[in-house]
């Protein structure tokens, strides 16, 4: 039976907490208490499973599992949303050929879901305010803005061209929305065909965070299925906020 090593971040106090799953780079729980994160973090392997099962991947979302805590950071500042600074010991691993492929793909599969989702949207809903959580338009922005960080903070780069494709996001009526986020996603997808050996194993220092292609990576995978996963429930009719 696989046994999945969950890795967390929350403060001392154990509240707002989120779960890292590491064997499967980008599956993420969380929860405003560290009891509510655990409980949410089956959930979400199985929903990551199935996202992985969708585009073709080698897995049994309905196959028994089971989980244990890895690693529990309790120190430091900003704990509980996403990237604690000491990270994880994982993350400063050498990033594999062959893992980059990996991540790689479910980076495509990751922003086809997104600009799926969004297409579906009625143009009118797209910019009405909910009755809890964010206009999902400015869901859609935020990610847009942090991917390229992630990949700039890691080495990996920034590609040419990102900051006019932001403008136009930012500008974008409705209709127009997931056209530019295609644009966007395909700038940064190019960019990772530019990943060099140095690169993979290069570590970066910027300001209090240690920065290799892994833990760029890892951010650049978890950041939009977390905001996926938050639209998704917001449609199920649920009012949970990712």
């Amino acid at each position: 039976m696989t046994e999945y090593a969950l890795y967390l971040e929350s403060g001392p106090r154990m509240k707002t907490t989120m779960v890292h799953v590491l064997d499967l780079l980008g599956c993420i729980a969380n929860g405003p208490t560290t009891e509510v994160a655990l409980e949410a973090a089956p959930v979400e392997i199985k929903e990551y499973l199935r996202f992985l099962r969708r585009h073709g991947g080698n897995v049994d979302a309905d196959a028994p599992f089971t989980t244990r805590i890895g690693t529990h950071v309790i120190e430091g500042s900003w704990l509980g949303y996403g990237d604690p600074a000491p990270g994880f010991a994982p993350d400063f691993e050498p990033l594999t050929r062959q893992d980059e492929k990996i991540y790689r793909r479910r980076f495509q599969w990751l922003g086809e879901e997104i600009l799926s989702l969004i297409e579906r949207t009625p143009e009118t809903q797209l910019g009405a305010k909910p009755s809890q959580g964010r206009v999902l338009s400015d869901i859609a922005a935020h990610i847009a803005n942090a991917e390229p960080e992630y990949f700039r903070a890691s080495g990996i780069g920034k590609p040419e061209g990102v900051k006019d494709a932001l403008q136009a996001i930012e500008g974008a009526q409705a209709g127009a929305l997931v056209p530019r986020l295609a644009d966007l996603w395909q700038l940064l997808d190019s960019q990772l065909e530019k990943i060099t050996p140095e690169v993979r194993s290069a570590q970066v220092q910027r300001g209090e965070k240690l920065w290799t292609a892994r833990r760029g990576f890892r951010r650049a995978l978890e950041h939009p299925w977390e905001h996926l996963r938050e639209i998704e429930r917001r449609f199920d009719g649920d009012g949970t906020e990712g």
